[in-house]
């Protein structure tokens, strides 16, 4: 039961710091029951560790649940005591948020409240809140030869990947992971548990599905599944394109490919320093993959390098770099870079001559580890196009191209200018646009936007509803991050 602290040890913490509440806050968690680690024990020091070692951030406690019980009152004493709190599920935010985002915050590990149950009959999957992806993916098969759409690295958290969006490798066949959310079950900022779903609650789970961190901290998910399917083709395709004009007539025919592109394929443009390819999974088999490629490798001299016919599982393994699938508790990956992102119509001649302009003569003079990831977001026949656009808060479906700017360093500390780079390179595509012409992705983050220009990136028309439904279940912004959604005043 959860113990409250006494009035008046709450009137002399009332100004306090958040770190000057630390011993208290931790009596609080100990006293009602939930696990925590020990600062300066090696479980802290992993699971306050960021993904994104550029942005390291102190939490003021550490709770471990392992039930949901548990999130309850971690979330009961962290209100009491006005710290805010936050759920890290897979700990692999851009921006670190699920450490606060900022110093100061209780630090909610989901990580070991990673069950996966799959209901043969119903072909619904019960997923609880600190599972990974890879874990997801495992399970789901084994269980079952089931599948979801997602994103592609085992060890991203189910929480933050499907409550802002989950695209991925399958999404143009599939649609988005939040798409395949049929319920969940949340904890509040006033520390009650409450089941959302079309019938139920339906605006908050309206809002979870785009915007959910800022809306509570959900215990278990219940997400349709489809039956995996037997042939998938994984393919990488290089180009060469050594000179500007080379590479417009390359990024226009990739452009215009997209728009009409099949159901089946699921592509991206990505470019490094030291090459370019065009990747992704097609539903079916390698002969049928090269005939929906053909027409566009015949215009950007893209050569057909790998292209293998597996599973469902073998697919996963691909890309996710070959590492183990099955990803849980412990947990250690981490790079040190900066990221942002965008999401784009198709493109004017103009603009993408100012993106090929910009990526000749000024990206590829960095030396860094950099990338540009241009994912086929929305094709005429997506499954991400034909969900409408006011099912769920998730804004972007309209928009035909998705870019995530990835600069990082391999060794040391990442520049503190590093940054103008990859956000000019943005900058560069968006100047002269209106501000309904483009949008971000929350989960590719720029850790530099302020609040307000954040939200009106992530959300768009979707943020005045969103600001709405957070003043009614969280309106003192306990899930606050320095890029949530806030209440409406």
């Amino acid at each position: 039961m959860l113990r409250l602290a006494p009035f008046v040890a709450l009137l002399g913490l009332a100004n306090a710091s958040p770190f000057d509440k630390a011993a208290t806050l931790t009596d609080c968690l100990v006293d009602s029951g939930v696990p925590v680690n020990a600062p300066g024990s090696a479980d802290w020091k992993l699971d306050a560790a960021p993904f994104n070692l550029r942005l390291n951030f102190t939490p003021v406690a550490i709770a471990v649940p392992t039930t949901s019980k548990h999130v309850q009152d971690a979330v009961a004493c962290a209100a009491q005591l006005g710290i805010k709190a936050n759920a890290k599920c897979g700990g692999h935010s851009y921006a670190s948020f699920g450490l606060g985002g900022e110093d100061g915050h209780l630090t909610i590990e989901m990580d070991r409240m990673n069950k996966v149950v799959l209901d043969n009959t119903t072909g619904i999957a019960t997923v609880e809140g600190g599972s990974r992806l890879g874990h997801v993916a495992y399970e789901l098969y084994a269980q079952g030869k089931r599948g979801l759409s997602h994103g592609t690295c085992p060890g991203v958290g189910i929480g933050g990947h499907a409550l802002h969006g989950g695209f991925g490798v399958s999404s143009n066949t599939k649609g988005l992971a939040l798409d395949w959310m049929v319920g969940a079950t949340v904890v509040l900022a006033n520390s009650t548990i409450v089941n959302a779903s079309a019938t139920e609650n339906a605006d908050l789970f309206w809002a979870l599905r785009g915007a959910g961190s800022s809306m509570g901290i959900v215990t278990e998910f219940r997400f349709n599944t489809f039956e995996a399917p037997e042939t998938v083709t994984y393919f990488v395709a290089p180009v060469q394109w050594p000179t500007e004009a080379r590479a417009l007539v390359g990024v226009r025919a990739v452009q215009e490919f997209a728009k009409t592109m099949p159901r089946e394929l699921n592509m991206r443009l990505f470019i490094a320093k030291r090459f370019i390819n065009l990747e992704g999974l097609y539903y079916g088999d390698k002969a049928s993959l090269q005939a929906a490629l053909a027409p566009l490798q015949k215009i950007t001299n893209a050569t057909l390098a790998m292209a293998t016919t597996g599973g469902w599982l073998d697919q996963m393994k691909h890309f996710g770099g070959g590492v183990n699938l099955d990803q849980g508790h412990p947990y250690s990956q981490h790079e040190t870079f900066f990221s942002t992102s965008l999401y784009t119509k198709a493109l004017s001649e103009e603009k993408l001559q100012d993106f090929v302009s910009y990526w000749f003569k000024q990206a590829k003079s960095n030396t860094r580890d950099w990338y540009v990831q241009i994912d086929l977001h929305s094709s005429d026949s997506s499954a991400v196009r034909e969900v409408s656009q006011d099912s769920t808060s998730y804004a972007h479906r309209d928009y035909l191209l998705m870019y995530l700017f990835y600069d990082r360093v391999d060794k040391g500390l990442y520049p503190a200018n590093g940054h103008a780079i990859m956000q000019n390179f943005a900058n560069n595509l968006t100047a002269g646009l209106e501000r309904n012409e483009w949008g971000m992705y929350i989960n590719y983050p720029d850790s530099s936007l302020d609040q307000e220009s954040a939200q009106t990136s992530y959300w768009g028309k979707n943020l005045p509803r969103l600001q709405a439904i957070k003043k009614a279940v969280d309106p003192n912004d306990l899930f606050h991050y320095p890029q949530g959604v806030l209440p409406a005043a």
